[in-house]
């Protein structure tokens, strides 16, 4: 079982950035692949961006290529989502999950667990 609380979300300007942190609980989070998804109004829940168990690969979204990089502390049990040069239609609440795979999939319907959200708006 893993609990996830995300936080760090919060109301920037476009061309701001903001670090959204992971927090997890639970011995075996060094295994997980963890990944960031987000949920606009009226939208679906998509990928924006993933990690393995190690760290070592990484996949993005192309809409947030260059300007948001996810890392992982295993040693906190804590992943991360730096976003910079944030735009108004990175506006959504994002979500933390964790995948028993370890690969860091894009694929949502292989993540076990969630956190509750963390809303993120971006300002024009």
């Amino acid at each position: 079982q893993v609990q996830l609380v995300e936080s760090g979300g919060g109301l920037v300007q476009a061309g701001g950035s903001l670090r959204l942190s992971c927090a997890a609980s639970g011995r075996t989070f060094r295994n997980y692949g963890m990944g960031w998804f987000r949920q606009a109004p009226g939208k679906e829940r998509e990928f924006v961006a993933a990690i393995s168990y190690t760290g070592g690969s990484t996949n993005y979204v192309d809409s947030v290529k260059g300007r948001f990089t996810i890392s992982r502390d295993n040693a906190k049990n804590t992943v991360y989502l730096q976003m910079n040069n944030l735009k108004p239609e990175d506006t959504a609440v994002y979500y933390c999950a964790a995948e028993a795979y370890g690969l860091g999939s894009t694929t949502r319907l292989l993540y076990n667990y969630w956190g509750q959200g963390t809303q993120v708006t971006v300002s024009s």
